[in-house]
């Protein structure tokens, strides 16, 4: 797990540095920040997302995934863990369980993510981590510098979205095969596709709740497989 806490404390290093870099950010400033940061997770997003291997693989499981998310409400409890957050620490800040959850899905969706805790699992390798680490400091700077505090709070997540699969890494191993990966890795580009619309503005879609997605994926390439 040393991946995963390098991760998270890189996640929370760079918000710090963030935090700092945000008083001196005048508010127009700071929409056209967000709006740039959007454009530009649209972009990873889109280009995640020509990565899949069967596209009705991908259209199943987020209508599969996004009847589990609205049955469960994942978008309302991550939201909710956010304002829980912001009331502890926020100091009232309306940007904080905005930048919480932004962060957080930004952060956990990605075959970075799963292969690299595979790795960190399995063989103490925290190579792919390490890089994973640098990418997600860099946007923790500039998510925490346009949206606050919030942002250093998803490491929180990371902790134990990224822990869990490293000490399941025998177990999820075996399943996770090539076209599986390339299939999760494409859903999670269409998934910060949205993110990245959110932070514009251009439309409010409840991202979280699309993530159960990428646990049917394994499911429906294997019934899949059968017939």
């Amino acid at each position: 797990m040393l991946g995963t806490l390098i991760n998270a404390g890189a996640i929370i290093l760079a918000g710090l540095l963030g935090l700092l870099l945000r008083r001196g950010i005048p508010e127009k400033m700071n929409r056209s920040l967000q709006d740039a940061l959007g454009i530009l997770i649209i972009v990873l997003g889109v280009q995640y997302g020509f990565k899949a291997e069967n596209y009705a693989v991908i259209g199943i499981c987020l209508a599969l995934g996004a009847i589990f998310g609205e049955w469960r409400d994942w978008d309302g409890r991550l939201e909710a863990a956010g304002n829980r957050l912001q009331q502890r620490f926020g100091n009232g800040k309306s940007s904080f369980a905005k930048g919480f959850v932004s962060a957080t899905l930004l952060f956990c969706v990605g075959a970075m993510a799963v292969v690299g805790s595979l790795e960190d699992g399995l063989y103490g390798n925290y190579h792919i981590l390490l890089i994973k680490s640098i990418l997600d400091a860099i946007f923790s700077i500039l998510f925490t510098a346009s949206m606050g505090i919030g942002v250093i709070f998803s490491a929180i997540p990371v902790l134990l979205y990224q822990g869990s699969i490293s000490l399941a890494a025998g177990v999820i191993e075996p399943i996770l095969t090539d076209p599986i990966l390339n299939n999760i890795t494409s859903l999670g580009g269409i998934l910060i596709t949205g993110l990245g619309l959110n932070i514009l503005g251009v439309t409010r879609i409840r991202v979280a709740n699309l993530l159960p997605g990428i646990l049917f994926v394994p499911i429906i390439m294997a019934i899949i497989a059968i017939f």
